[in-house]
Protein backbone atom coordinates (compact mmCIF):
# COMPACT_ATOMS: atom_id res chain seq x y z
CA UNK A 1 0.00 0.00 0.00
CA UNK A 2 1.24 3.57 -0.68
CA UNK A 3 1.73 5.95 1.45
CA UNK A 4 -0.20 9.45 1.45
CA UNK A 5 3.00 11.25 1.69
CA UNK A 6 4.94 9.70 -0.90
CA UNK A 7 5.80 12.09 -3.67
CA UNK A 8 4.48 11.66 -6.82
CA UNK A 9 6.42 11.43 -9.66
CA UNK A 10 7.71 14.61 -11.96
CA UNK A 11 6.58 13.35 -14.99
CA UNK A 12 3.16 13.58 -14.38
CA UNK A 13 1.84 10.20 -14.22
CA UNK A 14 -0.04 8.95 -11.28
CA UNK A 15 2.29 7.12 -9.94
CA UNK A 16 4.43 7.46 -6.54
CA UNK A 17 8.35 8.63 -7.60
CA UNK A 18 9.82 4.78 -6.50
CA UNK A 19 7.15 3.14 -8.28
CA UNK A 20 7.49 5.33 -11.59
CA UNK A 21 10.95 7.16 -12.63
CA UNK A 22 12.73 6.28 -9.24
CA UNK A 23 13.45 2.60 -10.00
CA UNK A 24 14.94 4.06 -13.68
CA UNK A 25 17.18 6.22 -11.13
CA UNK A 26 17.51 3.54 -9.42
CA UNK A 27 19.14 1.63 -11.99
CA UNK A 28 16.33 -0.41 -13.58
CA UNK A 29 16.73 0.09 -17.63
CA UNK A 30 13.99 2.13 -18.84
CA UNK A 31 11.63 -0.28 -20.97
CA UNK A 32 10.74 1.92 -23.84
CA UNK A 33 11.81 5.70 -24.95
CA UNK A 34 8.52 7.26 -23.41
CA UNK A 35 9.42 5.82 -20.21
CA UNK A 36 13.22 7.26 -20.40
CA UNK A 37 12.14 10.31 -21.85
CA UNK A 38 9.71 10.17 -18.58
CA UNK A 39 12.93 9.50 -16.16
CA UNK A 40 14.67 11.38 -17.93
CA UNK A 41 12.36 14.61 -17.50
CA UNK A 42 11.98 13.64 -13.89
CA UNK A 43 15.68 13.66 -13.40
CA UNK A 44 15.90 17.09 -14.78
CA UNK A 45 12.93 17.97 -12.30
CA UNK A 46 15.45 16.66 -9.42
CA UNK A 47 18.56 17.75 -10.80
CA UNK A 48 19.94 14.21 -11.04
CA UNK A 49 22.71 15.30 -13.58
CA UNK A 50 24.58 11.91 -13.04
CA UNK A 51 21.60 9.90 -14.39
CA UNK A 52 21.25 12.61 -17.34
CA UNK A 53 24.35 11.53 -18.46
CA UNK A 54 24.41 7.82 -17.65
CA UNK A 55 20.92 7.36 -19.91
CA UNK A 56 22.99 9.86 -22.95
CA UNK A 57 24.46 7.73 -25.69
CA UNK A 58 28.13 7.78 -25.79
CA UNK A 59 28.38 9.15 -29.33
CA UNK A 60 26.55 12.20 -28.57
CA UNK A 61 26.92 12.48 -24.55
CA UNK A 62 28.24 15.93 -23.42
CA UNK A 63 31.64 15.51 -20.92
CA UNK A 64 29.33 17.07 -18.39
CA UNK A 65 25.79 18.68 -17.40
CA UNK A 66 25.16 20.89 -14.83
CA UNK A 67 22.33 21.48 -13.43
CA UNK A 68 20.27 24.89 -13.96
CA UNK A 69 19.38 26.24 -10.73
CA UNK A 70 16.98 29.09 -12.36
CA UNK A 71 14.63 26.67 -14.12
CA UNK A 72 11.61 25.50 -12.31
CA UNK A 73 10.23 22.85 -14.15
CA UNK A 74 6.90 22.17 -14.01
CA UNK A 75 4.88 19.97 -16.14
CA UNK A 76 5.29 17.79 -18.93
CA UNK A 77 3.21 17.01 -21.70
CA UNK A 78 4.01 13.81 -24.70
CA UNK A 79 2.37 14.52 -27.68
CA UNK A 80 3.07 11.65 -29.46
CA UNK A 81 5.47 8.50 -28.51
CA UNK A 82 5.14 5.90 -31.41
CA UNK A 83 5.95 2.23 -31.23
CA UNK A 84 10.01 1.91 -31.93
CA UNK A 85 11.03 1.04 -35.30
CA UNK A 86 14.66 -1.33 -35.80
CA UNK A 87 15.48 -0.31 -32.33
CA UNK A 88 15.22 3.42 -33.03
CA UNK A 89 11.77 5.18 -31.41
CA UNK A 90 10.78 9.11 -31.17
CA UNK A 91 8.85 11.35 -28.53
CA UNK A 92 7.45 14.32 -29.19
CA UNK A 93 7.28 16.48 -25.53
CA UNK A 94 6.53 20.12 -24.18
CA UNK A 95 7.73 20.68 -21.19
CA UNK A 96 6.70 24.12 -19.15
CA UNK A 97 9.19 25.64 -16.99
CA UNK A 98 9.65 28.77 -15.34
CA UNK A 99 13.10 30.64 -15.40
CA UNK A 100 14.22 32.59 -11.88
CA UNK A 101 17.12 34.18 -14.02
CA UNK A 102 17.59 37.48 -14.84
CA UNK A 103 17.21 37.13 -18.43
CA UNK A 104 14.82 35.15 -18.80
CA UNK A 105 12.91 35.47 -16.22
CA UNK A 106 9.62 34.15 -16.87
CA UNK A 107 7.04 31.12 -18.60
CA UNK A 108 9.06 29.00 -21.05
CA UNK A 109 8.14 25.58 -22.97
CA UNK A 110 10.72 23.23 -24.47
CA UNK A 111 9.08 21.42 -27.13
CA UNK A 112 11.12 19.00 -28.27
CA UNK A 113 11.29 15.61 -30.87
CA UNK A 114 13.77 13.14 -28.91
CA UNK A 115 15.57 10.53 -30.88
CA UNK A 116 16.42 6.94 -29.16
CA UNK A 117 18.04 3.90 -29.96
CA UNK A 118 18.07 0.41 -28.37
CA UNK A 119 21.65 -0.72 -27.87
CA UNK A 120 23.04 -3.45 -24.91
CA UNK A 121 19.60 -4.00 -24.12
CA UNK A 122 18.85 -0.70 -23.12
CA UNK A 123 17.09 2.98 -24.66
CA UNK A 124 20.07 5.29 -25.00
CA UNK A 125 19.37 9.31 -25.61
CA UNK A 126 20.43 10.16 -28.99
CA UNK A 127 19.64 14.03 -29.43
CA UNK A 128 16.53 15.89 -30.16
CA UNK A 129 15.18 19.15 -32.29
CA UNK A 130 14.61 21.27 -29.41
CA UNK A 131 12.46 24.86 -29.80
CA UNK A 132 12.34 26.89 -26.57
CA UNK A 133 9.13 29.55 -26.65
CA UNK A 134 8.78 32.25 -23.91
CA UNK A 135 4.93 32.20 -22.38
CA UNK A 136 3.22 35.18 -21.47
CA UNK A 137 0.18 33.64 -19.63
CA UNK A 138 -2.34 36.24 -17.82
CA UNK A 139 -2.97 35.59 -14.07
CA UNK A 140 -6.40 34.18 -14.95
CA UNK A 141 -5.10 31.51 -17.23
CA UNK A 142 -4.62 28.26 -16.16
CA UNK A 143 -1.68 27.05 -14.69
CA UNK A 144 0.73 25.74 -16.67
CA UNK A 145 2.03 23.32 -14.20
CA UNK A 146 -1.05 21.45 -15.39
CA UNK A 147 -3.32 21.64 -11.74
CA UNK A 148 -6.21 22.85 -13.26
CA UNK A 149 -6.60 26.02 -11.09
CA UNK A 150 -5.61 29.46 -12.39
CA UNK A 151 -2.15 30.70 -12.24
CA UNK A 152 -2.44 33.36 -9.96
CA UNK A 153 -3.27 30.90 -7.31
CA UNK A 154 -1.21 28.37 -7.75
CA UNK A 155 2.46 28.76 -9.43
CA UNK A 156 2.16 32.51 -10.15
CA UNK A 157 4.57 34.61 -10.35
Amino acid sequence: MTSTTDPSCPCGSSLTLDKCCGRYHQGEPAPTPEALMRSRYAAFVLGLSDYLLATWHPSTRPAELAPDPDAEWKSLSIISAEPPIENIGYVHFRACFYERGRVQKGWHVLEEVSRFVNEQQRWWYIDGTPTLTRLKPRRNDPCLCGSGRKLKVCCGE
